[in-house]
């Protein structure tokens, strides 16, 4: 019972931590939270809680600067995204759990690695480029939960600033992870870790908001970066290991 206690503490400081650099950054809950909500929850019930977070959490950062939002750009991300959501999810439903904590592990490592990197990329540039990066991320966030690198990418090699990445990024958020859950249902989870998952969205909202003009943006995207890489690797280890 102990044990049971100890681990919803836990994921409630894990959400609590991911909607803080999510709503500081535009991204992130995925990359920091999803491989621990996997390794306490499984993969499936994991992924799900995830999206159903990182959806939340960029809805309420999104209220505050939709007017920003650059619809036509989005367009493409969002129709190519939803195409391969469908996909991911079948995928996601069918594979054995060890290959599927080592294939969650795998993709926030790899894409943590390329985001570090900058990685240039002519394939992700114009409207063919956001249709590639947008089918990549509908796929890795309904399959993983790990949607936002790949638009990440793509928002570098199309030279946006941060300013028009963080508005886009939550409008992104809050669409794909919606049809993420419409593809594979609201979890099935205890009252308890729904009221702490809650309460960590809440409190990681003001505590994102507050940070926002304190922590300069180079610091914490290195932060979420090094948190996402030990959390991807964490995963693929348990993975490879249970094989």
């Amino acid at each position: 019972m102990l044990e049971r206690h100890v681990a919803d503490l836990l994921l409630g400081c894990v959400v609590l931590l991911g909607a803080s650099v999510q709503r500081l950054a535009g991204i992130g809950f995925a990359l920091v939270a999803a491989p621990v909500l996997v390794l306490l929850l499984g993969p499936g019930q994991g992924v799900v809680l995830a999206n159903c977070a990182a959806g939340a959490i960029s809805a309420i950062g999104l209220a505050g600067t939709w007017r920003q939002v650059r619809l036509t750009a989005m367009l493409p991300l969002v129709v190519a995204a939803a195409c391969t959501v469908p996909a991911g999810a079948w995928l996601a439903a069918r594979m054995p759990e060890p290959e599927l904590l080592a294939g969650v592990g795998a993709l926030v490592t790899a894409a943590v690695v390329l985001v570090m990197a900058g990685a240039r990329v002519r394939a992700l540039r114009g409207v063919s480029g956001a249709i590639a990066a947008g089918a990549t991320s509908g796929f890795m966030n309904s399959a993983a939960g790990v949607g936002g690198p790949a638009v990440s990418l793509y928002a570098v090699n199309a030279g946006w600033t941060a300013g028009e990445f963080v508005p886009n990024a939550q409008f992104y958020g809050v669409l794909v992870n919606t049809l993420s859950v419409s593809a594979k249902g609201v979890p099935r989870l205890t009252g308890t870790v729904w009221l702490l998952a809650a309460a960590g969205i809440a409190g990681g909202a003001l505590i994102g908001r507050a940070l926002a003009d304190r922590v300069p943006e180079r610091y914490a995207r290195w932060a979420v970066l090094s948190l996402a890489l030990a959390g991807g690797l964490t995963t693929l280890g348990k993975g490879l290991w249970e094989l």
